[in-house]
């Protein structure tokens, strides 16, 4: 019955984007939503970057699986991506998976393939991605200055990608907002900005144990 709840809330609530809500501002990061975890998000951007007003969810369906489902409006298209956790023993991550997959719109899954090395307050991130005919470099780094305050750039290479900077704020436990600003590679004088507010629900399983037990945001 749960897992037909968070089936009906992905298909309810989802969007586009080329990162999910535990990313930086661009690329996906190494680590795992928490089992039993749904976060819902509204993101609003640049038409340049991607669709201006899109929602998303992301779902920790197993300890070292997740999913997440995409919808944008305009143009109309829903994108599916997963991410599967090879090693999981912090500071050492390793991670594959997809993202960008449209059935709706005919585009291929983007497979990636990710590493990080996560410490209490730096988390570095290197890897690599297929994206339609070529293979791309992703690179990030975050610093948390504390449970509330992020810092974090990232790039992933190829004329119609950027190099963003920006920040992520943990409102609350639960509520999230990571504004940016996008660089665009082809063009660093081209400046574009982007926002995404974040809402995440404990279910079950890892999620909800770590909620009741007062576990503080990422």
């Amino acid at each position: 019955m749960k897992f037909r709840l968070v089936l009906a809330l992905l298909l309810l609530s989802i969007l586009r984007a080329n990162a999910t809500t535990k990313g930086l501002s661009q690329i996906v990061t190494p680590e795992l939503q928490p089992e039993g975890d749904v976060s819902l998000s509204l993101q609003i951007q640049d038409k340049r970057i991607a669709n201006p007003y899109e929602l998303q969810a992301e779902v920790g369906l197993t300890k070292w699986a997740e999913a997440a489902v995409f919808r944008g409006f305009d143009p109309d298209e829903w994108i599916l991506g997963t991410e599967i956790g090879l090693l999981r023993q912090e500071p050492y991550l390793l991670s594959v998976g997809f993202v960008n997959w449209s059935p709706h719109l005919d585009v291929d899954p983007q497979p990636y393939i990710e590493a990080g090395y996560y410490t209490e307050h730096h988390k570095f991130i290197a890897g690599a991605i297929h994206a339609g005919y070529k293979n791309e470099v992703i690179l990030g780094y975050a610093y948390d200055f504390n449970k509330t305050w992020r810092a974090q750039v990232d790039f992933q290479s190829g004329a119609e990608n950027s190099s963003t900077i920006g920040f992520t704020w943990n409102i609350t436990r639960d509520f999230q907002c990571n504004p940016a600003i996008y660089f665009s590679n082809d063009d660093p004088s081209r400046v574009m900005g982007y926002v995404v507010f974040t809402y995440t629900f404990h279910l079950w399983g890892e999620g909800k144990e770590k909620a009741a037990g007062g576990a503080e945001p990422k």
